[in-house]
């Protein structure tokens, strides 16, 4: 059975989760998150799978960076 956070993720736009690891990870998380900006779909699926509990934390930290955006406009 798949992942249903796994499924959440390869649906979504990275925009959010992308800015996530840029604004509040580690160098090692910026920098997978340029990768998972440069992915195309195969490669985005491989990171999403590998580190899909780090990257599931970033997406909900960027769900949030969204809603804070959105408030303020």
């Amino acid at each position: 059975m798949t992942d249903p956070r796994l499924q959440t993720l390869l649906h979504s736009e990275p925009y959010w989760t992308v800015r996530a690891m840029r604004e509040q990870g580690s160098r090692f998380y910026r920098a997978l998150g340029d990768a998972l900006e440069a992915a195309d779909l195969a490669n985005r699926r491989r990171i999403y799978g590998a580190w899909t509990d780090e990257l599931w934390d970033f997406y909900e930290r960027g769900l949030r960076l969204e809603e804070a955006e959105r408030g303020k406009g």
